[in-house]
């Protein structure tokens, strides 16, 4: 009887702490998702300020400016875009540890690509009265367009260099970019950035890649350049298949270095892609372009922006005005912004594409918005859109989209 009775209770509690589970497995779904709204909404939120900031930048460049002003209007951008990259990081690293985490492999051009985020960081090495150098070696010339992950190669050298910057109050902040033969088809490519900061204990040495996300601020700030930052960037050069490592000595400065190897794709003397604006010169033809956008600030800049490319610029507040103009009227491409009252972008896109015109002509449909997460981009093409431009607009991915869709090319 007694071990009747002790099967029965043991029954009893396996069941109670498996109902237990499922309730905790519950909730911590439930904060998944919550934490999942929270971030698509800090990065809508976040990115159509921004949107605007870099648009009306743009538009103030085009004006008649001295020298002076130029570079002042310049620094202003390059400091909008670290902020956009800052955002970025934070955003994608939020999920880092959450999910699976996918490379981004685009065609790279070290120096073209990175120069301009070493610029952005320059200005504020300057504010520090430090010196700033960068420079790009390569073991053979000429040099490759590589295939790798633009996006979080930038985003450890920013950490980097931030904390290089930050920890260094007198003397010299140096980046080096080595590339190196590996074999045909791959290049390895080393970063350095080195300084002449307050430099590392053997004791923060070790600990320096390891704080998690549970430590505290005190915790890290304990240690030279303790955090999140490092943390992450380290993951996320693992994630590449390399390996951050760091050299350093007390009050002598620190190297942090990590190579990757990526695939060579074309030689920049012979097979460079010809840039889109060339190709829209080339076109010499005036597109018309409907434009759904409720934001009275970024309908200025997105018509600033296609106006700029030669485009006749059509703007409505909603998709169900988007859908009325499009009954009307013929054009050539539509961008349509998601969020808009009265009818949202996926609506009216199902509402277009279910029209008897549109079976006729095709039009494509381009989402614009400040929701850029993998997930928003998926929402957007299963609505039926052809492509997507997150918010800040990037002027030359809207010049390539203007290409990919253009009436020379649809025609093919």
């Amino acid at each position: 009887l007694w071990n009747k009775a002790h099967d029965a209770y043991i029954k009893s509690e396996l069941i109670d702490n498996i109902n237990k589970l499922e309730k905790s497995l519950e909730k911590a779904n439930l904060l998944v998702d919550h934490k999942s709204v929270y971030l698509a909404n800090m990065s809508h939120e976040i990115r159509i300020p921004l949107n605007a900031v870099l648009g009306m930048l743009n538009m103030l460049k085009k004006t008649n400016l001295d020298n002076d002003q130029m570079a002042e209007v310049e620094i202003a951008q390059y400091s909008s875009e670290h902020l956009l990259q800052l955002v970025n990081m934070i955003l994608d690293n939020a999920k880092f540890d959450d999910e699976a985490t996918d490379l981004n492999l685009v065609v790279i051009d070290l120096e073209s690509d990175l120069s301009k985020l070493f610029k952005v960081l320059e200005y504020q090495a300057w504010d520090k009265n430090l010196d700033f150098e960068f420079k790009f070696l390569s073991e053979k010339k000429p040099k490759f367009l590589l295939l790798g992950d633009l996006s979080r190669i930038q985003q450890v050298l920013i950490n980097l260099i931030n904390n290089a910057i930050k920890f260094t109050h007198s003397g010299k902040i140096s980046i080096t970019i080595h590339q190196t033969v590996s074999n045909d088809d791959n290049q390895i490519v080393t970063f350095y950035v080195k300084d002449t900061g307050v430099g590392l204990s053997p004791y923060e040495v070790g600990k320096i890649f390891k704080t998690s996300k549970n430590d505290d601020v005190s915790t890290m700030q304990h240690y030279r350049g303790g955090g999140m930052g490092l943390s992450i960037s380290y993951k996320l050069v693992k994630l590449m298949g390399g390996e951050l490592e760091v050299e350093s000595k007390e009050n002598e400065g620190s190297i942090f270095y990590f190579s990757l190897q990526l695939k060579k794709t074309l030689n920049l003397k012979t097979e460079a892609k010809e840039p889109a604006s060339d190709l829209l010169n080339k076109f010499d033809y005036k597109f018309s372009v409907l434009v759904a956008e409720d934001n009275k600030i970024n309908q200025k800049v997105i018509k600033f922006l296609l106006e700029q490319q030669g485009a006749d610029c059509t703007l409505v507040r909603n998709g169900l005005e988007a859908v009325k103009l499009y009954n009307i009227l013929d054009f050539d491409l539509i961008f349509m912004d998601i969020y808009m009252p009265e009818m949202d972008g996926y609506e009216a896109t199902r509402t277009i594409k279910a029209t008897d015109k549109y079976e006729k002509n095709n039009t494509p449909i381009i989402a614009v918005s400040a929701s850029a997460f993998e997930a928003d981009i998926k929402k957007a093409k299963l609505s039926g859109v052809d492509d997507f431009l997150a918010k800040p607009i990037e002027t030359e991915r809207l010049k390539e989209l203007l290409v990919k869709y253009s009436p020379q090319n649809q025609s093919k």
